[in-house]
């Protein structure tokens, strides 16, 4: 069922993936990055990475509530976003290593394993947070 709080947790993942994103691979890890030769073109392309992030926001605010159990929040957002982090990497760390030439695979696989075990770490808690404790409601008499 698609609420308020589903657009609250789609919109909470695409702004901290957004800032989470452009810092560490823009800003503090860029010139690693570059370094590994990974990443081929020149100036990325934004709107694409954008999209990527909302389709990611809507699936993941859609699967949540399907994963809950009714503990707390924090620690069940924990788990499925380290659960889905497990999930994204595999493809953007593990295959795209397996289909790039980067200078250096450890240093890759290091990097990038941490960002989305961090990333999904973090969002997971927000959308967590967002969706907070199942409540069930009673007739009332």
């Amino acid at each position: 069922m698609i609420t308020k709080k589903f657009w609250l947790a789609a919109l909470g993942y695409i702004v901290i993936t957004f800032i989470i994103a452009a810092f560490w691979h823009l800003v503090i890890f860029k010139d690693v990055y570059d370094q590994l030769g990974i990443f081929t073109r020149k100036e990325p392309i934004i709107p694409l990475g954008l999209a990527s992030m909302i389709l990611q926001g809507l699936v993941l605010s859609y699967l949540y509530p399907l994963f809950r159990r009714g503990n707390s929040p924090i620690k069940e957002g924990l788990k499925f976003g380290i659960l889905m982090g497990i999930f994204m990497g595999s493809n953007a760390v593990l295959a795209e290593a397996g289909k790039q030439q980067v200078s250096s695979l450890s240093t890759w696989l290091l990097l990038e394993g941490v960002y989305y075990l961090l990333q999904f770490a973090i969002v997971g808690v927000v959308i967590g947070s967002i969706y907070g404790k199942v409540t069930t409601d009673l007739p009332s008499s």
